[in-house]
């Protein structure tokens, strides 16, 4: 393989970070507006454009649904200037477009890439999914324990108390009985409305989110995009597909699983390094939102590689009309 074909992901990087960067922007004029679908399609008009000037040969193998349902990045579309390496990208133009319609904390733009034939070609199903921080041995919880059972098994690798213990879940009804569970320990519970890509990636700095453990059911391809995540900062995070219907099945197949009860790890789910870059659109524990002065706008953006295990935080700063 030539140099020129290689995946050198240090100076793709930057590139990656414009991408989520121009995303964000793009939205921006759409934050407590009320309008979810004109906020995402800015979003995702930017990206789109961002791709396309890099000289990678990519495909979007985690995207917004399947080319017959989405005029979005679509699962397969092929992006970039074709001069480059083959990659993978995984993706959410806009992770929170009610929280950007609404004004609530958390949203962001996201995108990782990795080498071709490096990340799990998710279908658009549910996934269950358990994720917890770096610093803990491989197994610390599992997905066949109850919840009350993971707080404990968690709160004695911590060597606290399970009240000490604090877990972010999604806020569905299909999650009463994990709530209830949870709580009947002692633990905390944080509530999130949407946006369980940043719900898993808190777990990895607890000491700055409050959050230890991530639990619950939500998209698949937000799940491979939370594995990204946690390569690049560390912890783990396991999941298992769920099928409500033999039309979700057949979207399994064709994306080549055959082992439907499989529970995936994060290096199951991400086989190869990768980089990883997220921008804050409305503020949130783990980035500030795009903030705004007289002639000016700010974004910040989070950029990793999992190779070095690098953590970047970028401020970008731009003069508007």
């Amino acid at each position: 393989m030539s140099d020129d074909t290689e995946f050198h992901d240090r100076m793709l990087s930057l590139g990656l970070a414009r991408v989520a960067e121009q995303a964000a922007l793009a939205s921006a004029d759409l934050i407590g507006r009320g309008d979810e679908k004109a906020a995402d399609q800015a979003a995702v008009n930017a990206m789109r454009e961002q791709l396309n000037l890099l000289d990678i040969a990519g495909v979007v193998v985690i995207g917004e649904g399947e080319r017959d349902e989405a005029p979005m990045l679509y699962i397969g579309e092929e992006v970039g200037t074709g001069n480059g390496p083959g990659v993978d990208i995984a993706l959410d133009p806009l992770e929170g477009t009610t929280l950007t319609a609404k004004d609530m904390p958390n949203a962001l733009t996201v995108i990782a890439m990795g080498p071709r034939g490096s990340m799990l070609h998710a279908p658009d199903v549910y996934m269950e999914k358990l994720a917890v921080g770096p610093g803990f041995e491989p197994g610390v919880v599992n997905l066949d324990m109850s919840a009350s059972e993971r707080v404990e098994a968690l709160a004695a690798a911590k060597g606290c108390k399970p009240s000490d213990i604090t877990v972010c879940i999604l806020e569905r009804p299909r999650h009463e009985e994990m709530i209830a569970g949870v709580r009947s320990t002692g633990a905390a519970i944080r509530l999130i409305t949407d946006g369980d890509v940043a719900g898993v990636m808190h777990c990895a700095e607890a000491d700055v989110t409050g959050i230890d453990m991530y639990m619950g059911t939500g998209g698949a391809p937000e799940g491979v995009l939370a594995a990204a995540a946690l390569k690049c900062m560390g912890g783990q995070i396991f999941g298992r597909l769920l099928f409500r219907n033999d039309d979700e099945v057949s979207r399994a197949t064709r994306a080549g699983i055959t082992d439907l009860d499989r529970v995936y790890t994060r290096d199951e789910m991400v086989t190869q390094d990768v980089i990883f870059a997220a921008t804050g659109v409305t503020g949130g524990s783990l980035l500030p939102g795009i903030r705004r002065e007289p002639g000016w706008v700010t974004t910040e953006t989070l950029l990793m590689r999992s190779k070095t295990g690098s953590v970047r935080r970028m401020e970008y700063r731009t003069p508007v009309e």
